[in-house]
């Protein structure tokens, strides 16, 4: 018992429905890492990706697993509710892009006999990441803002799609890495520009509101969010504007695929990413505009 009662180890960590998606998390990240290591395997960049997915995600789901038994997340000077929340988001993305990165490199529909056996288990490599990207999503369904409750900035809607902002923005930074030549022309460097600033300061964002230093920013954190918001939006529609006409139209770039274009390391596929991840975050931050609206709103009808 300690001093003020209560027991040592928070129970309700275990037993509640938050607990057991959590047990889920770890049982299926563990058996996913050991069927990796013992004969599914992994090799080249994607491999080492998915394997640094799984190997994350599974130490700091156990982390919090363990600080929350031992009641001693308290002691640890973050927003736990916000980290937490902002956590469960990034992990059911990264287990969502593992899940369909390994069996695209590393599953063939047709195997020798001797093969077959490495098949069966990258299949189940496959089967066990992707339920828990399931149970990571689970999470969020448990911990995100609901209806007459006060919650964290990062367990409402707009929090949470600050995280798949992030995350969208780190696969658009992949692409452009990947021989995309965004170099050849000044509007694309522009847009290049745009990605970096609204990733930045969507970081900054989450990561002040996680460690609970909102107050440093010396203006009100909403309407900081929603002028944020606003001009990234603005900033990302004139990317899904300038990025596809300097990279597909018939002056500066190829409107189709080339036919000599090698798999794996062609532009116009890197291009093509860019363009369509640039579509689906100005589709996210106008969502997260009107609800960060609704946060404002809300805010100022409580005070």
């Amino acid at each position: 018992m300690d001093p003020y009662g209560g027991h040592y180890l928070n129970r309700e960590a275990v037993l509640s429905v938050l607990g057991m998606a959590r047990m889920c998390q770890l049982i299926l990240g563990c058996t996913t890492m050991a069927l990796v290591a013992h004969s599914a395997g992994f090799s080249a960049t994607y491999g080492t990706f998915c394997m640094f997915v799984w190997c994350f995600c599974f130490a700091m789901t156990l982390m919090i697993f363990v600080l929350d038994v031992i009641r001693l997340h308290g002691c640890v000077p973050i927003s736990w509710d916000n980290f937490t929340v902002a956590f469960a988001m990034l992990a059911t993305l990264m287990y969502i892009t593992a899940s369909v990165v390994y069996p695209v490199y590393f599953l063939s529909n047709d195997c020798l006999a001797k093969d077959c056996e490495v098949r069966n288990y990258r299949i189940a490599v496959t089967v066990c990441s992707s339920i828990c990207s399931f149970a990571y999503g689970a999470e969020v369904l448990l911990t995100r803002a609901k209806p007459g409750h006060v919650v964290g900035y990062m367990a409402t809607m707009s929090g949470l799609l600050k995280v798949v902002q992030a995350f969208i923005a780190c696969i658009i930074f992949g692409a452009l890495a990947n021989d995309s030549e965004y170099h050849r022309h000044i509007p694309t460097q522009y847009c290049v520009v745009v990605y970096s600033l609204c990733f930045a300061i969507t970081v900054v964002v989450v990561v002040l509101t996680v460690s609970g230093r909102t107050v440093v920013l010396r203006l009100p954190f909403d309407r900081f969010v929603i002028t944020y918001t606003f001009l990234a939006f603005l900033l990302y529609m004139s990317a899904a504007v300038v990025w596809p006409v300097f990279s597909f139209d018939k002056k500066y770039g190829s409107p189709g695929r080339p036919d000599d274009c090698p798999q794996g390391k062609c532009p116009w596929d890197s291009k093509l990413v860019v363009a369509v991840f640039t579509f689906a975050n100005l589709v996210l931050y106008f969502i997260d505009l009107l609800y960060s609206q609704r946060i404002r709103f809300v805010s100022q009808t409580a005070a």
